[in-house]
């Protein structure tokens, strides 16, 4: 017969309210608390470590700068979802907000137990927040984020060379004068994609002129704002603009047309991601499309395997992209 809460709490000496809310990860409870539900948990068999059916789906928050302001991660959930039901697994969403007063409880709970697997979405992460992560007892995979010291499975877009790639295309257009976008918020994916626009750069023997890069905030109405005010300066611009992602290309974009300067007449501009609105923008952005749902698929189908064949090699797997030629840019005489 199935045990119950009922009997966890008899064990336990906990109300079934505090058993039921530790086993579920929610907050209030008492890490010793929690760690003895478990505890007795297992012991009673209420927790099969050996057959995982449940998914988590971890949305890491460092600020919300990133996750809360664009579409981008809706249609990724939707196939990492799909994937999980096909195979038969559970997906549940949960937040982590490394501003919560009980961060490190919650890292600690979410990695010690052991009846669920963990994708955690790190986008937001940065190099310092990833110690925590380390020594999980779960089936554990990195989304949209690696890990240097190669520690972690991890499923991410190939941004470097996707960046590349799109400053090559700049350049065959006849640019030579190219500025970046930059996102405030300097997540990784926007790191790997600066590295791959001066690797470009300088394979074509094209300066990197610091006065045609442009930080701005990551979200739409922060990009023109920032943008705006740069313009109030006068500067000189370059014949095309690389952003680090639509996001930010096309509140740059709105701001440049209000000042007056025509795209792509008087300046180009590239994205990153595809987003919706890339495709209704006017001028419809040429932009680096990411396979979203495609990627979702992958990385659910990498924890599953995790879970079903448990193994000491970790794989970094990179999701190419397509480039998507649209309005934005103009081929140079």
């Amino acid at each position: 017969m199935k045990v119950s809460i009922k009997q966890i709490s008899e064990m336990t000496g906990f109300s079934p309210a505090t058993v039921s809310n530790a086993l579920n990860h929610k907050k209030g409870v008492n890490r010793d608390t929690a760690a003895e539900v478990f505890r007795v948990a297992k012991e009673l068999g209420y927790i099969d470590e050996e057959k995982i059916s449940k998914i988590k789906f971890v949305m890491y928050k460092k600020n919300g700068s990133i996750l809360e302001e664009t579409p981008f991660f809706s249609l990724l959930i939707d196939g990492f979802e799909k994937e999980c039901g096909l195979n038969g697994f559970e997906m549940v969403i949960c937040n982590l907000d490394s501003r919560s007063s009980d961060y490190e409880d919650q890292i600690k709970w979410m990695l010690n137990d052991t009846s669920a697997a963990v994708v955690l979405l790190g986008t937001e992460l940065m190099d310092e927040d990833i110690e925590l992560f380390k020594g999980a007892k779960c089936p554990f995979l990195l989304f949209d984020y690696w890990d240097s010291g190669m520690e972690f499975d991890g499923v991410l877009i190939n941004n470097a060379d996707s960046a590349r790639l799109a400053i090559q295309y700049l350049i065959s257009k006849g640019h030579k004068e190219i500025g970046y976008l930059r996102g405030r918020y300097r997540i990784k994916a926007f790191r790997s994609r600066h590295v791959g626009y001066v690797t470009a750069m300088n394979k074509n023997g094209c300066k990197v002129n610091a006065d045609f890069t442009v930080t701005l905030g990551t979200s739409m109405n922060e990009a023109y704002r920032d943008m705006a005010e740069y313009l109030k300066k006068s500067p000189k611009l370059p014949t095309a603009f690389f952003a680090d992602n639509d996001m930010i290309a096309l509140g740059a974009m709105k701001a440049m047309q209000e000042a007056g300067i025509k795209i792509p007449e008087d300046v180009s501009v590239v994205g990153f991601d595809d987003i919706p609105f890339s495709e209704i923008n006017s001028p419809r952005l040429t932009t680096i499309r990411v396979p979203k749902h495609e990627m979702g698929q992958a990385g659910a189908r990498r924890i599953i395997e995790l879970i079903r064949k448990p193994s000491n090699a970790k794989l970094k797997i990179q999701i190419c992209t397509n480039f998507v030629e649209r309005d934005s840019v103009k081929e140079l005489l």
